[in-house]
């Protein structure tokens, strides 16, 4: 039973890790589309 429990987890937080880099990822590339339109501006 304990280890069903720990690949559970485990899995749960491969999961939750992936989609923060994902969350992550799409934060970098929104600032550099907005540092590009400062940019432009300038």
């Amino acid at each position: 039973m304990k280890s069903k429990l720990l690949i559970v987890a485990a899995v749960a937080t491969i999961t939750l890790a992936t989609a923060a880099c994902n969350t992550v990822s799409g934060a970098g590339e929104d600032l550099q589309s907005a540092s590009r339109e400062v940019e432009q501006e300038l």
